[in-house]
């Protein structure tokens, strides 16, 4: 019909939509490097991936960053006025860590090596994008981060990534980033590639 939203639309997230976003983001990163390290047992990483995301939601991201979805994906961005805001308070650490269990330390190192690597210039920042893995190839990913970057080049402003998955890097260099690093923030884990998409105006996009 016409007039119908399309299911790749990205629209501003609400309260409401907590479960959608848990659920897709959960899909989206159960085969995530990093994900996989953090939580090794395939058999509750689900459940616990959508606890973990839905914590960022709630807690930290929608708060004080910009939270969009699809109808199967999902992205938290945090403009530069909010990056000192936009962090896990005591109750949403507290959270983060019971659904870590005893792989929570190794959570510290990853923090402390992506805040090394964060550039300190004015920027957005792509904190997480995912989409179903269902619905992969549909273009809701794309869609996103079509969204969050047209807000940043209105802005003027470059913006700041971590790809934890380097099937994932061609996708992000497609849209104007490149790799600024490679970091292992522990020496069983696995590595995170940082990466910049320098400004642009919204006319040379």
């Amino acid at each position: 019909m016409c007039g119908m939203p399309n299911a790749r639309t990205p629209r501003a997230a609400t309260a409401d939509d907590a479960p959608s976003i848990s659920r897709s983001l959960a899909r989206a990163f159960d085969d995530d490097p990093l994900m996989c390290w953090l939580l090794p047992d395939a058999t509750t990483r689900g459940e616990r991936l959508e606890r973990w995301f839905t914590t960022l939601f709630r807690r930290q991201y929608a708060p004080h960053g910009r939270c969009e979805l699809t109808d199967s994906g999902a992205a938290f961005w945090v403009p530069p006025e909010a990056r000192d805001k936009a962090v896990p308070d005591a109750d949403a650490v507290r959270e983060l860590v019971d659904v870590l269990g005893d792989r929570a330390a190794l959570l510290r190192d990853v923090v402390e090596q992506v805040a090394a690597h964060t550039p300190g210039a004015p920027h957005w920042y792509l904190a997480v994008i995912g989409a179903d893995p269902r619905v992969r190839g549909q273009g809701h990913g794309a869609a996103l981060l079509r969204s969050g970057l047209a807000r940043a080049d209105a802005a003027g402003l470059p913006v700041h990534l971590e790809s934890s998955k380097p099937e994932n890097i061609p996708f992000y260099e497609h849209f104007g980033f490149t790799v600024s690093a490679e970091i292992r923030p522990h020496a069983d884990g696995p590595p995170l590639w940082p990466m910049w998409r320098p400004a642009r105006s919204a006319e040379g996009r």
